[in-house]
């Protein structure tokens, strides 16, 4: 198992920035993708950017040129600028590992909420 703690998120204003950051623990030796998800209310969960090792990343339309995903071992960062409301929404960490019969397994944070103010 894989546990992920989140933090980082909060109330900016339009244009402002925030840091989100995810610790991943437990069975973490085969973890290959890190990324942050993100759902606002009354929409699916979507990607925001994701990260492979060693380093190759994915970003949403939606965010490229304002985001950047690291990882550093197991701790993920994703450093959001100039942000919108749109932005608006509750922002989950996840980890991707295969298990011991190669199916690769989903494993999510409990979410942090993020709010960018008009």
């Amino acid at each position: 198992q894989v546990q992920l703690v989140e933090s980082g998120g909060g109330l900016v204003q339009s244009g402002g920035s925030l840091r989100l950051s995810c610790t991943a623990s437990g069975s973490t030796f085969s973890i290959y993708r890190m990324g942050w998800y993100r759902q606002a209310p009354g929409k699916q969960r979507e990607l925001v950017a994701r990260i492979d090792n060693p380093s190759t990343t994915n970003y949403a339309d939606s965010v490229k040129g304002r985001c950047t995903i690291s990882r550093d071992k197991n701790t993920v960062v994703l450093q959001m600028n100039s942000l919108k409301p749109e932005d608006t929404a509750v922002y989950y960490c996840n980890a991707r590992r295969p298990d011991t019969s190669g199916i690769f397994r989903d494993f999510w944070g409990q979410g942090t909420q993020v709010t960018v103010s008009s």
